[in-house]
């Protein structure tokens, strides 16, 4: 976007603004060393919206509307609410903050343990920077994703596939667009394929190959975010989406283009639909006749509600409602999806045989398991005009989920690993953070945005999951 206002912001001289990056390395109002915003008018040092939100608090309260994102690099209007790309050609002030010195956290005395709300220790990231330093397997290669303005929910997405290796592994083998065959024609074979296409493919292709290479730190996944607003407008602007949202929407998106670019791969399936494809069948039986009506319909992921049993009760202590959420168990969430239930009045169900609309029950089985099981917990709900969150914990297994008792018949293989999990912090649909745990080569890393650490797996069991990712132990890929 040409943003209007850069002109008008911006005039803090370099010395001022390096001086306020450099000296201490934290928010003017609350000391958060995490997100930092650097503001183009005065030079303040304020945090994120993730974080507490003081750098847009800073814009209300002086209308300094121009301000420098210190993790991307890059320059955010808030009276325009985008970041802005005639920055860097026109401002010689912009390229002088960049120039400047990088916050950096200084190490000051090791600080007592701070307690979060859930009670669970917190050691300030001082520590946690040394700790990664030791800890990080060093035969293990792990690269952070750079959060280009809320980009979180596609940061977490991307650290997670790019986790499951039967899935980014044939990504990373496609061949590049500009690659050709020895007569010039482009490798993917495709006569109807436009050069002037926007493919998510081919950026995703570019993104995995550079978190598989551990070159740098964080790279940026720029190219592919811009893709996305071309071909996705649902997540057009740096608003906070939904990262199942987005799963669902890229999974798609890909499904259609791998059709369209390899005509020759088995028809209507794909590297996704073969990694993340199942059969659901669903159930009908009329409650007056004693018909059943059955239905076979593919899907990507499985949504799973909180069983009402385990809700928190706002009548009940803490004590009480906290051990309510305890024990909750993912197969709780699993068995509560196939249970019988019975269809309300609005839902009536038309009987074939009756000729009429009954009363009837519905009930979900699994038909076929796919590759990589991905579970979603239906964590956000509608209540009195507004979108709120369950913060319900639900312990689930890393090794051996067993699926049989879920599944129609008997399966070949119905034990699952987890691979990943995405986590949503913070109590709004359209606010808070993602962040990611994956096992890499045996090995637990948290992905929070350009930060990566590695991790105990009891870390990943005491995470509040969101979407979880499971492989199958006995993992079948077609040839392709």
């Amino acid at each position: 976007m040409e943003c209007p206002h850069l002109d008008v912001g911006a005039e803090v001289e370099a010395a001022a603004r390096s001086s306020a990056a450099a000296g201490g390395g934290k928010c003017d109002g609350c000391d958060a060393t995490q997100s930092l915003w650097l503001c183009l008018t005065c030079g303040a040092l304020n945090c994120g919206r993730y974080v507490a939100g003081h750098a847009k608090a800073h814009y209300e309260d002086t209308g300094h509307a121009t301000a420098l994102d210190w993790t991307a690099l890059s320059v955010y209007c808030y009276t325009c609410d985008e970041y802005a790309v005639n920055d860097n050609q026109r401002l010689t002030a912009v390229r002088a903050a960049r120039s400047a010195p990088a916050p950096r956290r200084s190490l000051r005395p090791r600080k007592p343990a701070k307690r979060s709300p859930t009670g669970r220790q917190e050691e300030n990231e001082e520590e946690e920077v040394e700790e990664t330093a030791t800890k990080r397997p060093k035969e293990v290669r792990v690269v952070g994703l750079r959060n280009l303005g809320n980009t979180c929910f596609m940061n977490a997405v991307l650290q997670s596939l790019s986790n499951i290796q039967e899935f980014c592994g044939y990504f990373k083998k496609l061949p590049a667009l500009e690659a050709k065959d020895g007569r010039g024609r482009l490798a993917y074979r495709n006569l109807r394929y436009d050069e002037s296409d926007s493919l998510m493919t081919e950026e995703l292709r570019k993104v995995l190959v550079s978190l598989d290479s551990g070159d740098k730190a964080a790279i940026s996944p720029e190219s592919l975010f811009s893709v996305i607003w071309k071909v996705v407008p649902r997540f057009r602007g740096y608003q906070q989406q939904d990262a199942h949202e987005f799963l669902r929407y890229m999974l798609d998106r890909l499904h259609t283009e791998l059709l369209t670019l390899l005509p020759n791969e088995p028809a209507n399936h794909s590297i996704v639909t073969s990694v993340f494809g199942g059969t659901l069948q669903s159930e009908v039986h009329c409650l007056t006749c004693g018909t059943d009506s059955k239905k076979h319909d593919p899907f990507l992921d499985l949504s799973l509600d909180v069983p009402d049993r385990f809700l928190p009760n706002r009548t009940k202590s803490k004590e009480n409602t906290e051990e309510c959420a305890v024990s909750c168990h993912l197969e709780d969430c699993l068995k509560s999806f196939v249970e019988v239930e019975e269809l309300a009045e609005s839902e009536l169900y038309y009987c074939s045989s009756c000729k009429s609309k009954q009363r009837s029950t519905k009930r979900f089985w699994i038909r076929r398991l796919p590759n990589v099981l991905c579970l979603h917990i239906k964590r956000f709900r509608w209540s009195f005009c507004a979108r709120t969150k369950l913060d319900t914990y639900i312990s689930f297994p890393l090794h051996a989920l067993d699926m049989s008792q879920f599944v129609l018949g008997q399966p070949d293989s119905h034990l699952y690993d987890l691979a990943a999990v995405i986590v949503h912090h913070g109590s709004g649909a359209g606010s808070g953070h993602y962040t990611a745990f994956a096992v890499n080569k045996g090995h637990w890393f948290h992905f929070n945005d350009s930060t990566v650490r590695a991790v105990a797996s009891k870390e990943v069991e005491k995470c509040k999951s969101y979407i979880l990712f499971y492989i199958r132990q006995e993992f079948r890929l077609p040839p392709f």
